[in-house]
């Protein structure tokens, strides 16, 4: 039963902290009453002209409203008079938006049951709106000002309605507001779906709708684009810079987040802008062509010696310092741009990264040297070799995690705000002060979904997986139902979708996928809920997609039907994908099918071990245990991370303030240190950091990713005390799977870097997956033994997994999965072992250090770092200390080589050590 009108029944059930519902009831009365009389008086013109004269009439009135009661402080400070007065502005903006919407209520004028045909705004969404704008709170000095708060609205409850309301109420008053989506079609949605009200009220300007990253540049390029300045400013060889006038006064600003679960991932809450410039001139493309042809010189004085730099060096001369630097680049990446792994596809450089082809990713020198390289073979033509080669510019780097607190307020509605891990809700109130929370229940009355996750999570083997979900289907269509299939991935989708097991109703089933048009897609959502139809999803869709039932057989057979054909790595995505069937207080089900072998990220390489243990109704709490410590200890690795890239926020910040007052002295200064270029002129010492990224390493490769610049950053702090070199050493990520991977997943390398900025992007194109028992280590040591044949070797090896490596058997059974036809058209054209591998490197004299996470990798990482007179130790990356154990354990072996390359005695190795673990192992004791 539907309870959009049901105030008593609302309050009843709302939860959250410091509820007054007492006053929640006197504020909606006042709104309900003026609402009322405001669109009674407003319905009572029957010519379209007269509307359009009352409508306008309205539109004004409110907005002189808005001025009269806006509070006068330049700050966001709500005062109690103007909180008063809330429940009346939103009821004349709700009453504009009613009446911009009357299409189908004009249509039926004067029957009955006309009313019901308006769109109004349901009791929910009005408390919502009260509870974010801090009214119905108990706590004393609440009723003075705003505190970040966060309210959870059910899936189908109407967020963008609570969104755009409150929008518009903080526009009216001078506040320039960010309506921030994970989703950028659905911001645009969402947009488009209020720009009328927003127009009406002359406040269009001052709302923003977009991505978290995608508002987060904007802010950051609202008073100096900070590529643009920088370009033009070198381009034009500037010896000065001319002052920014000051700009009108700014507006406080106020983010409105959608979805908290998806603010807090790793793509906002851990990601990074980093604007680059990439220089083109003719003098550029001509010193480049001279560095590649002259490839063999390895000294920045005999590129300084050539004509091609004179000429670049005149024509910039007040830059000549950045030139130096990026040529001191351009030489180290032309002895190591071929272990970068790429593909060529459309005449374009191209990375895999996930599933996904990225046309547009630069990594460094390495990428250009990766052109003229294929274009010196043929498969790259010179019009691209022109297009896209220049001189790269590091601009900073702004940690989106700080951008919050640039704004006067945060505040939102989320789906998900129950399903939050204990780190994010620590998160959320030691970060960002999101200190109150209230939940709405739904105005759908209980939920009608059947699903219990003790009977209807199911795991299968691979024989069965798909013959398992093509029952499904069949048993749902048979029932005269609709059923909704999400994949992880279009991969997998695509799998299922052309195998034999669907074959025959293929033809009648839709895809919906990132690839299929928006227009397609809409007309596809339209049909899903209809009786009979078979959808086909990506997981993306999982979120924010409505699929709207009006067939009434449909619903009387038990609705729309739900599978889920993987376990999501967060509970908030399960939470999402369940939500799109029984909307609404629809009928509806929902139940996974599950690969075992999918589940070897959850719990682990012996997956298979573990899985009969806890099989029938254990299982799903046991998968959402471990999945939950996995989580726990992702967020613990992001803390490491943050921290560092707040210093370089903050640095990248005050960057921009010198480019806004001509301070060229602050500005040249720290485009210097963001653009250092690799030491050549000191033998580096190189590591080569080889990595599981199987289905199992997601703690792991989180940690990696998190903590790789911290590793560098001690590294150069504790050579530098010791009087060493701080950039005298080299680090390459290398990542390696097994063999039901094809040639570009089953090893994935970085650059060389001498900076962990490098190895950090690299790791960001890096998911776990695939995994199979003992893993293809043999692929990771044949790539070391090839970098130990280059002229400038390697140093060392570490080596972080689970599992142990394959077996020679093994390896010839694996490799049969995709034939050793297959493999013969790879670099991996001849099967290896590791213990081959392993010789080799151990005859160099080249240490291979081990850290294992499992007792089953124990003895094989044992083993190989014995025989290469390494160390091994066991690393329990998910315990609260993981990502602080995986960067001592590298930091100490890059620290302990680059001194003994250095020529240094023995006891000065130690004492380099000794150093580090007095300055940063908090439980060192000496």
């Amino acid at each position: 039963m539907q309870k959009q009108d049901d105030l008593d029944y609302i309050l009843e059930r709302l939860e959250g902290d410091d509820l007054d519902k007492d006053m929640l009831k006197r504020r909606f009365r006042t709104f309900k009453k003026k609402y009322d009389d405001l669109l009674l008086s407003n319905l009572l013109s029957c010519d379209q002209a007269t509307q359009k004269d009352s409508l306008n009439t309205l539109i004004s009135n409110t907005i002189c409203f808005a001025d009269k009661v806006a509070p006068n402080s330049t700050s966001l400070s709500l005062n109690q008079t103007f909180k008063d007065k809330i429940p009346e502005l939103l009821a004349y903006i709700f009453v504009i938006w009613t009446l911009q919407n009357t299409e189908y209520y004009n249509e039926i004028r004067g029957i009955e049951s006309s009313e019901a045909y308006l769109l109004k705004p349901h009791v929910a969404q009005v408390i919502s709106i009260f509870r974010i704008l801090g009214i119905g709170y108990q706590t004393s000095g609440s009723s003075k000002n705003l505190f970040n708060n966060l309210v959870q609205v059910g899936t189908g409850e109407g967020k963008s309605v609570i969104m755009a309301a409150i929008a518009c109420i903080f526009a009216l008053i001078g506040v320039d507001v960010n309506c921030s989506c994970y989703s950028d079609s659905l911001s645009t949605r969402d947009k488009e779906a209020f720009a009328s009200l927003f127009g009406a009220l002359r406040i269009q300007e001052h709302i923003e709708y977009g991505t978290f990253n995608k508002l987060c540049e904007n802010l950051l390029n609202e008073h100096c684009d900070v590529r643009e300045k920088v370009r033009d400013m070198i381009l034009k060889n500037k010896s000065a810079l001319e002052i920014m006038a000051k700009t009108k006064r700014i507006r406080p600003k106020v983010l409105l987040i959608d979805e908290v679960d998806v603010f807090l991932s790793d793509e906002y809450y851990g990601g990074i802008y980093t604007p680059v410039v990439y220089l083109k001139h003719p003098v550029i493309k001509t010193l480049l062509d001279t560095i590649w042809t002259n490839r063999s010189i390895r000294t920045l004085d005999g590129i300084k010696a050539m004509p091609a730099y004179a000429a670049c060096a005149s024509h910039f001369s007040n830059w000549t310092f950045l030139l130096d630097e990026a040529i001191k680049d351009m030489i180290a990446s032309l002895q190591s741009f071929q272990s970068s792994t790429y593909l060529v596809q459309n005449d374009r450089i191209v990375y895999v990264e996930g599933e996904s082809i990225a046309e547009n990713v630069v990594r460094g020198y390495d990428t250009i040297w990766a052109y003229y390289h294929e274009n010196k073979n043929g498969k790259i033509s010179s019009s691209s070799l022109e297009a896209n080669v220049g001189i790269i510019v590091n601009c900073g780097a702004f940690s989106y995690a700080e951008m919050p607190h640039d704004f006067a307020y945060i505040t939102g509605v989320t789906g998900t705000l129950e399903t939050l891990a204990t780190a994010e809700k620590e998160i959320l109130g030691r970060v960002y002060e999101v200190k109150k929370s209230t939940y709405m229940p739904s105005v759908f009355g209980e939920c009608q979904r059947s699903y219990n996750s003790k009977n209807d999570v199911h795991v299968v083997n691979e024989s069965e997986y798909f013959m398992k979900i093509r029952g499904e289907i069949d048993v749902f269509c048979r029932a005269k139902r609709a059923i909704l299939v999400f994949f992880q991935s279009e991969d997998k989708l695509m799998k299922f979708y052309h195998s034999s097991e669907l074959s025959s109703i293929k033809e009648s089933v839709q895809i919906i996928t990132e690839k299929v048009s928006v227009k397609d897609r809409e007309l596809y959502i339209k049909h899903a809920a209809t009786i009979g139809k078979v959808t086909l999803l990506t997981r993306t869709f999982g979120r924010g997609t409505d699929f709207i039932c009006n067939n009434q057989q449909l619903l009387a057979s038990g609705g729309l039907h739900v599978l889920q054909t993987f376990f999501s790595e967060e509970l908030s995505e399960e939470y999402q994908i369940t939500g799109r069937g029984a909307r609404q207080g629809d009928s509806g089900s929902y139940r996974m099918i599950l690969l075992d072998k999918d589940l070897e990220w959850v719990l682990g390489a012996s997956y298979a071990t573990k899985l009969p243990k806890i099989l029938g109704s254990t299982l799903y709490d046991s998968l959402h245990e471990a999945r939950r410590a996995i989580f726990e200890s992702k967020c613990n690795s992001k803390g490491v991370g943050i921290e560092q890239r707040k210093k370089d926020h903050n640095a990248s910040k005050d960057f921009m303030t010198a480019l806004n007052t001509g301070n060229i002295t602050a500005v040249k200064e720290f485009l210097k240190n963001q653009n250092i270029g690799a030491n050549i002129a000191t033998a580096s010492s190189r590591t080569v950091l080889l990595m599981d990224a199987t289905g199992s390493m997601s703690s792991l490769l989180s940690a990696a990713k998190e903590t790789v610049c911290t590793m560098f950053d001690r590294a150069a702090d504790i050579l530098s005390e010791k009087g060493l070199p701080s950039d005298a050493f080299q680090m390459q990520f290398a990542i390696y799977r097994n063999y039901n991977s094809e040639e570009s997943k089953i090893l994935q390398v970085s650059a060389w870097c001498t900076k962990g900025s490098g190895l950090r992007a690299f790791m960001n194109t890096i998911g776990p997956e695939g995994g199979w028992g003992s893993e293809a280590i043999e692929v990771g040591l044949l790539h070391a033994v090839q970098e130990s044949d280059t002229p400038e070797s390697i140093s060392q090896v570490i080596l972080i997994g689970d599992a142990p490596a394959n077996s020679q058997t093994e390896v010839s059974q694996k490799r049969a999965k995709f034939s050793e036809a297959y493999w013969k058209n790879t670099k991996f054209t001849a099967p290896t072992h590791y213990e081959t591998e392993l010789k080799k490197l151990k005859d160099k004299k080249i240490p291979i250090h081990t850290f294992y996470l499992t007792q089953y990798a124990k003895s094989n990482f044992e083993e190989i770092a014995e025989q290469t007179v390494g160390r091994c130790e066991a690393l329990n990356i998910q315990s609260p200390q993981g990502a602080e154990s995986l960067t001592h354990f590298v930091t100490e072996e890059i620290l302990r080589k680059m001194a003994l390359d250095a020529g240094k005695a023995p006891d000065i190795v130690k004492a380099v050590v000794e150093l580090y673990r007095k300055k940063y192992v908090k439980a060192f004791t000496g």
